[in-house]
């Protein structure tokens, strides 16, 4: 059995507790942030009590110099482009057939959405011709509803073609 007075005791307390932090915690308010944080007043008394201040020069120094002067090459590249870029839909023929196919098997947008594990908006952005094609979805609609729809893209425009 051993005693407090024992040194033995004292070396086993001392040895479990060495890794132990003892310095003293310091407690204070919040520093500012926003617009406070910038203030010159509140800078410099952040100076005078030793805070971390951290000074970073943003970019174009928070002014609009992008509009002033030159563009830069990427916006220059975007500017000069012509070409149109979107996302190819389905075509009419395709929305016909579909809707013919599901009216056929006496079904509901929701109902065939169901069948095929879709959600209902799906089917009806694929008949609204706002679907961009989806090759399993329109392999599903083709299993379910037991036909051979159309090609589901539709032609390029010839007027949207750049020159």
């Amino acid at each position: 059995r051993r005693v407090h007075g024992d040194p033995s005791f004292c070396s086993i307390f001392s040895n479990n507790m060495s890794h132990q932090d003892w310095a003293p915690v310091v407690l204070s308010k919040n520093r500012p942030t926003g617009s406070a944080a910038t203030d010159e007043k509140m800078v410099n008394a952040a100076r005078r009590t030793g805070a971390e201040i951290a000074t970073d020069k943003k970019f174009l120094g928070g002014q609009n110099k992008s509009t002033k002067g030159v563009l830069c090459a990427n916006a220059a590249k975007l500017e000069a482009e012509t070409e149109n870029f979107r996302h190819e839909k389905v075509s009419h023929e395709f929305c016909k057939a579909l809707q013919q196919a599901r009216i056929a098997k006496k079904m509901t947008q929701a109902q065939l959405a169901q069948a095929i594990n879709e959600k209902p908006s799906v089917i009806a952005d694929y008949e609204a011709e706002r679907a961009i094609p989806n090759g399993s979805v329109i392999q599903k609609l083709n299993r379910t509803l037991g036909v051979a729809l159309p090609r589901a893209k539709a032609a390029p425009n010839p007027d949207s073609t750049p020159h």
